[in-house]
């Protein structure tokens, strides 16, 4: 049985200059033999894709953005996720592809957003290997989702991903495939996924000593 992660405090209120420290450690993310997390076996080629992390500077705590993502789309249809995309072979970098799907999705314009750094990558069965980049937003800043993709931008506080008692793991079994995952609902909202497997990574490299 895995034992819980030490916490390193966080400060109050939490600033961009802690977090960009944080993440500027390089990675603290610990596997857990208990509840192992998903890799592309090696005849398969992923698919690169990167997210934004989007914090929101907000002035009674900073936020995350996510999209929730419409109904009928083929890949992850009607889950709560960052926005992101595949990587295009004009993109420079994986930094380039979150800033330009993140502006495609949502219309958060890339002026208002602040890279703090990069989380390792995440590969996510549907055949995509994701790299998450972490990154402070400053108000004010207008969005115009796309209605084809987005059905919904909304925020949820950073402290809520913080604290691990909210951090719930799960474990099911589809075709035939033993599957381990965590979800972080908020409210009516259920986080859970690739998204919340990020967000337990985040919470690793923000929260470990």
């Amino acid at each position: 049985m895995a034992l819980p992660l030490p916490e390193a405090p966080a400060p109050n209120p939490v600033t961009r200059e802690w977090i960009a420290a944080r993440l500027a450690r390089g990675p603290a993310q610990k596997d857990e033999e208990d509840f192992p997390r998903y890799f592309h076996p090696p005849e398969r080629t992923p698919v690169p894709a990167a997210v934004l992390v989007p914090i929101i500077h907000r002035l009674d705590g900073p936020t995350l953005l996510f999209t929730q993502r419409t109904a009928h789309l083929s890949d992850h249809a009607g889950q709560i996720s960052f926005p992101g995309g595949r990587v295009e072979d004009t993109d420079a970098d994986r930094v380039e592809t979150a800033l330009r799907e993140t502006e495609e999705e949502t219309g958060l314009s890339r002026a208002r957003v602040s890279v703090l750094g990069i989380l390792p990558e995440y590969d996510i069965p549907s055949g995509f290997r994701v790299t998450p980049v972490v990154a402070w937003v400053e108000p004010p800043f207008e969005l115009a989702p796309d209605p084809f993709e987005v059905a919904e931008v909304f925020e949820v506080p950073l402290a809520h991903f913080l604290n691990p008692a909210h951090h719930r793991r799960n474990t099911d079994t589809v075709n035939q495939r033993r599957r381990h995952y965590f979800s972080m609902p908020y409210g009516e909202r259920y986080i859970w996924g690739a998204t919340a497997g990020m967000l337990h990574v985040l919470y690793q490299q923000l929260m470990n000593p």
